[in-house]
C-alpha cells in the first residue's frame, strides 16, 4: 500500500483536514520518498519505531510494510481519525500529543531498551524536538529524520564549518550525524519553499563529554559573540590562565572548538570558581 498525492488529497478531503502553516505541515505525497526513507534508516522486521508527525501516515504504512511496530505522535487531532483509518490493522500505535512535550509519550517506550525515530519531522520543531530526545531519551539509539536542509547542515556541521554553531555542539555531546541525501519541494503538499534533506543521526556509545551542562552554559555565552575570540566574549568568566591550561587558543572563535574542547575549557573555569550553581539540567532547545 502506497499513498501518492491523489491518495493523500482523497484522504484529507474526507476527514476535512488543511494543512496548517503553524503546525509546519507539508505531507509526503511521493511514495518513492517514504520508500528512500524506509531504505535509507535500514528498517527490519520487529523493530521498534517512533515517528513523529506522521500527518496521513505514508511513512507510517511504508514503516509497517518493513515490519516495524510503529509508536506515531501526532499533535494534530483532525488527523487522528485519518490515521486510524489509514493504519486499520497494522502494528501502529497513535498517540495524540505534542512531541515537544517528551513526558506525554516518552513512558510508551518502557519495556523496549531500543527504539529509532523515523520520521518527516514537522520544521517548526526540528532543532530543539532533536536535541531534547539526545539529552532525555537514551532509549532513543538512532534517527533517520527528514529536516529542512539548512538545519541538517547545522546539525551536522563539523569546527570550523561556517554551519557550526550551538545546536551542532549540543548534538556532537551525544551523538555522530550524517547528511544522506537531498529532497525536493515538489515531493511535498503543500510545497515548501526550501529543499530538505534526510539526516542520519547515531547516539554515542557514551557522552562525548561529563560536563555538557558546564561547557554547553559557556559556549552559549561565547555564541552570542560568536565573531569575536574566546579571550574578548569569554572575558569576566574564564581567567587567562585557564585557556592556557585547558590547551585553548584564547585567539579561537566560538566555532573553532570541538565538544572536547569546550569540556577543558568548562572544566578550567568550573575550578577556578568552584562548584556551579543552578545546576538542573537545560533543555536542548539553542537560542
Amino acid at each position: 500500500m502506497t499513498l501518492g498525492a491523489a491518495a493523500v488529497a482523497e484522504l484529507l478531503r474526507r476527514h476535512e483536514v488543511r494543512p496548517r502553516r503553524s503546525l509546519g505541515q507539508h505531507f509526503v505525497i511521493d511514495p518513492n520518498t517514504v520508500k528512500r526513507i524506509v531504505r535509507l534508516a535500514g528498517v527490519a522486521a520487529g523493530e521498534r519505531i517512533v515517528e513523529i508527525g506522521p500527518g496521513c501516515g505514508a511513512l507510517t504504512v511504508a514503516l509497517t510494510d518493513a515490519g516495524a511496530t510503529v509508536l506515531a505522535v501526532e499533535v494534530d487531532g483532525r488527523l487522528v481519525a485519518a490515521l486510524a483509518e489509514v493504519c486499520d490493522g497494522r502494528p501502529v500505535e497513535v498517540v495524540y500529543a505534542d512531541a515537544a512535550e517528551l513526558a506525554a509519550w516518552a513512558p510508551r517506550l518502557v519495556g523496549a531498551e531500543s527504539w529509532r525515530l523515523v520520521a518527516n519531522l514537522p520544521y517548526n520543531i526540528a532543532v530543539p524536538l532533536l536535541l531534547d530526545i539526545l539529552a532525555g531519551l537514551a532509549q532513543i539509539r538512532a534517527m533517520l529524520v527528514m529536516v529542512q536542509a539548512e538545519v541538517a547542515e547545522r546539525l551536522a556541521a563539523r569546527p570550523g564549518q561556517g554551519a557550526y554553531g550551538l545546536p551542532s555542539l549540543k548534538l556532537a555531546c551525544w551523538a555522530r550525524a550524517e547528511i544522506l541525501g537531498r529532497v525536493p519541494p515538489t515531493v511535498f503538499w503543500p510545497r515548501p519553499r526550501v529543499s530538505s534533506a534526510l539526516l542520519a543521526i547515531d547516539r554515542l556509545p557514551e557522552p562525548a563529554a561529563d560536563n555538557i551542562e558546564d561547557l554547553y552554559r559557556l559556549a552559549r555565552r561565547a555564541f552570542g559573540q560568536r565573531r569575536k575570540m574566546l579571550r574578548a566574549s569569554l572575558r569576566g568568566v574564564v581567567a587567562p590562565t585557564a585557556f592556557a591550561s585547558a590547551g585553548v587558543d584564547p585567539a579561537a572563535r566560538p566555532a573553532e572548538l570541538a565538544v572536547a574542547d569546550w569540556s577543558r575549557l568548562a572544566a578550567e573555569a568550573a575550578g577556578a570558581e568552584g562548584p556551579s550553581a543552578g545546576a538542573g539540567r537545560e533543555r536542548g532547545t539553542a537560542p
